[in-house]
C-alpha cells in the first residue's frame, strides 16, 4: 500500500533514471532550500532495477558516433567518481576498434571526447595494431586500422548500483514503493493532477517517467500518437513508429584461466566491429554472419565461477512486443543457440585465448527487450507542463548523470547538454540521422 496520498513530485520506474532523478533531486532541494527528499516518491510496479537496469552487462562507455551524446557520458562519470566504491565502478577503460571504413567515425569521436574533458586516445594502422598487441599478445589484428583507447571508461555491476543508489534515496528519505503499478492519469487542462495506481490515487504536482521498455505503454495512457514524421536536415522526412522493441543478446562463457592484460591487470572492456569480415562456426566452419561484432569483459556478477560477460548486436522486433513478464522470466526474449555460437566463435575469431570457448558457454536463462525511439537516440524532454519524460533507447545504464541534469532542470536552470534530445527535434528537421554501425546503439 502507498504511504503517502500525495507528493510534489511522482517518479515513475526504479532502474537507473528513476534513481538517480530521485536523489539528485533530493539534493537539489535540500541545497536550493525548496524542499527535501520527503517531496518526493518512486513508482514500482514489480522490484527495484526489475527492467533493463537489472540485467544490462554494466558497460560504462562514451563509444558513440553522435557527438551530442558525448556530455551525457562526462556528467555521468562525473557522478560515478563521486562514489566509486558503492555504485560499483570499475575503471579498467573501454577500447574500441575497427576496419579502415570506420576511421573517420573514429577520428570524430576522438577529437570530441578530448574537447570536453573525456579523455580517449586514437591509434591508427600499425600503431592501432601494436598498441592491441600490448594490451592482448594474442589478439588477431588482420584487418584492424583503428582503435581508440577510453582512459576514464569502464564497467559496473548492476546490483551494487542498485544497492548504492537506493541508500541515497533513504538517506534523503526518499519514499521507494515497489508493487505499485500505474494505470492511468488524470489530466486537466493539459496537465496531471494525480496518478492512478492498482494501490491508490497520488495527487502530484510533477510526474517523472524512468520507464524503460515500459515508455510505450504510459505514451499510449496519456494519448499519444503511435507515429511521428521524422525530418531531417537534408528536408527529407519519413513515417516512423514512435517506438519500436529490440531483443537484447548478451551473455557468458566460463573461463577458468585468469582473463588479465599483458601486465597482469584487469582488461579494458574490449569493443570490436569489422564490417567485412564474417564469422564462421569453429565446429562446422558454417558462416554465421557476414560481419563480426561482439563486446566482452570479466564478469563481475551473476556467475557462481570465473567467467567472461559480453554481448553482440540486438534483434529488432517491431513497434509492439510483450514486456510482462520482463527479461530471463520471458520465455519469448531467451537468447537462441545461434547466439552463443556466434558470440564464443566472434570472442575466438578476436583473441587466440578464446579459440574453441564454445563448450564453455554459460546456459542459463538470460535476455530482455529495449523500446528505442524512431532514431535510436534519447528523447529526454516535456511531454506536457507536468510530465517529463527521460526515454533513453536502450543507452541507460551508463547515463547514470542524465537523473543529474534533469534534477538541476526542473529546478529551472536551463541545461543545454539535454537540447539535442528534445522530443520537437523530429519536426524541427534535426532527426539523427543513422550510423555508420550494425548497432543501433553506436
Amino acid at each position: 500500500m502507498i504511504k503517502a496520498k500525495s507528493k510534489k513530485y511522482v517518479i515513475i520506474g526504479a532502474g537507473i533514471h528513476g534513481l538517480s532523478t530521485a536523489w539528485h533531486l533530493a539534493k537539489e532541494l535540500e541545497s536550493r532550500n525548496k524542499g527535501s527528499g520527503k517531496d518526493i516518491i518512486i513508482l514500482e510496479k514489480s522490484h527495484v532495477g526489475a527492467g533493463a537496469t537489472g540485467v544490462a552487462c554494466g558497460n560504462i562507455r562514451n563509444f558513440y558516433m553522435t557527438e551530442e551524446i558525448h556530455p551525457l557520458l562526462r556528467h555521468s562519470l562525473d557522478v560515478w567518481m563521486t562514489d566509486p566504491i558503492n555504485l560499483g565502478f570499475q575503471q579498467v577503460g573501454y577500447i574500441s576498434c575497427g576496419e579502415a571504413n570506420q576511421a573517420d567515425d573514429f577520428e570524430k569521436m576522438y577529437r570530441s571526447h578530448n574537447s570536453i574533458g573525456y579523455t580517449s586516445n586514437l591509434y591508427v594502422g600499425k600503431e592501432a595494431k601494436q598498441f592491441l598487441k600490448t594490451i592482448w599478445p594474442d589478439f588477431k589484428t588482420d584487418g584492424i586500422e583503428v582503435a581508440l583507447d577510453e582512459k576514464l571508461s569502464g564497467y559496473a555491476g548492476t546490483q551494487q548500483v542498485l544497492r548504492g543508489l537506493v541508500e541515497k534515496c533513504e538517506l534523503h528519505n526518499i519514499e521507494i514503493s515497489t508493487g505499485i503499478e500505474v494505470t492511468g492519469y488524470n489530466i486537466q487542462n493539459g496537465e496531471v493532477n494525480s496518478v492512478i495506481t492498482n494501490k491508490g490515487i497520488i495527487q502530484c504536482d510533477m510526474v517523472i517517467w524512468g520507464l524503460g521498455a515500459w515508455t510505450p505503454r504510459h505514451w499510449e495512457l496519456i494519448g499519444m500518437p503511435a507515429t511521428i514524421d521524422c525530418s531531417y536536415t537534408d528536408g527529407s522526412t519519413i513515417l516512423k513508429d514512435m517506438w519500436t522493441y529490440w531483443r537484447l543478446r548478451e551473455g557468458e562463457i566460463y573461463f577458468e584461466t585468469p582473463y588479465l592484460t599483458s601486465e597482469g591487470k584487469n582488461p579494458p572492456i574490449l569493443h570490436i566491429e569489422k564490417m567485412n569480415s564474417p564469422v564462421f562456426s569453429e565446429e562446422t566452419g558454417e558462416k554465421l554472419d557476414d560481419y563480426l561484432y561482439v563486446y566482452f569483459k570479466n564478469a563481475n556478477e551473476r556467475m557462481n565461477k570465473p567467467g567472461l560477460q559480453g554481448g553482440i548486436t540486438p534483434v529488432k522486433i517491431g513497434p509492439s512486443a510483450v514486456v510482462d513478464p520482463y527479461g530471463h522470466t520471458n520465455d519469448l526474449y531467451q537468447a537462441e543457440p545461434e547466439f552463443a555460437d556466434y558470440f564464443c566463435a566472434a570472442m575466438g575469431a578476436t583473441l587466440s585465448r578464446f579459440e574453441g570457448c564454445r563448450s564453455h558457454f554459460r546456459t542459463r536463462r538470460n535476455g530482455g527487450i529495449g523500446a528505442f525511439t524512431p532514431d535510436n537516440l534519447p528523447i529526454i524532454d516535456w511531454l506536457s507542463p507536468n510530465i517529463y519524460m527521460i526515454a533513453d533507447s536502450n543507452h541507460g545504464f551508463k547515463m547514470i548523470g542524465i537523473g543529474k541534469l534533469v534534477a538541476r532542470l526542473l529546478m529551472g536552470e536551463r541545461v543545454p547538454d539535454l537540447e539535442p534530445f528534445s522530443f520537437s527535434r523530429y519536426t524541427k528537421g534535426k532527426t539523427f540521422s543513422a550510423n555508420n554501425s550494425h548497432s543501433p546503439w553506436v
